[in-house]
């Protein structure tokens, strides 16, 4: 957490949020305008289910058990009073999973394009959650992302999702193994942060971690 974080995270999270627009392909985005922190990670990992948990919204991200349910760019922000000469303080964006989907071919390859377009070339973006199963830890495609990450010269920190379903010795090997494989790539954050939508453990840490990034108010 950095300074004014403590400050900052009750604004942005004691309050609704609301959805902005749904981004299928790259030409379809938002003006750039407010800070954005983005949610990837291997298709059915939690993105969807840990911003509802972060946000305390149960629909606001559309979840599914159904693997490649989330198909575009989806930007949500706090809802706060409109004024014409500010913009949201922070801009959350679900990104579509990658690896194994219940979807064509042609269309993953389309929204993988899109992940990829996003992160090389979105001017406000200021993180990215890297998120990683906590039952299975870090696989090839994570690394591959991670290795494009590091290339671009992208910020990133792992979030480890569905801590809850590990117990503590092995949350606890996982995170070393995690942390240290991630010790010497030039763009990863040193630190991750295990969490769980269910019980809401480690989201006031990540909520910390976001709030960093928002412009005051």
């Amino acid at each position: 957490m950095r300074a004014g974080a403590d400050e900052t995270t009750p604004m942005l999270f004691r309050q609704p949020w609301r959805f902005v627009t749904e981004a299928p392909d790259i030409a379809a985005l938002p003006p750039e305008g407010p800070p954005e922190v983005a949610f990837v990670g291997r298709s059915n990992v939690g993105k969807s289910s840990l911003i509802n948990a972060l946000t305390g919204q149960s629909r606001l991200a559309r979840t599914s058990n159904t693997p490649g349910r989330t198909q575009s760019l989806i930007f949500f922000v706090p809802d706060l009073p409109e004024r014409a000469d500010t913009l949201p303080p922070i801009a959350l964006v679900d990104m579509p999973g990658y690896g194994y989907a219940k979807a064509p071919k042609s269309r993953v390859e389309s929204w993988t394009r899109l992940i990829h377009a996003y992160l090389a070339g979105r001017a406000p973006l200021r993180r990215v959650f890297v998120l990683v199963d906590a039952r299975h830890g870090l696989k090839a495609a994570d690394e591959t992302l991670m290795n494009e990450l590091d290339s671009a010269g992208i910020a990133y920190q792992i979030v480890l999702t569905k801590a809850d379903k590990v117990k503590p010795p092995a949350l606890s090997a996982m995170r070393e193994a995690t942390e240290a494989a991630i010790a010497k790539r030039p763009a990863a954050h040193p630190t991750l942060i295990a969490t769980s939508s269910v019980n809401g453990d480690g989201l006031n840490t990540l909520r910390d971690e976001i709030a960093a990034f928002a412009i005051p108010t």
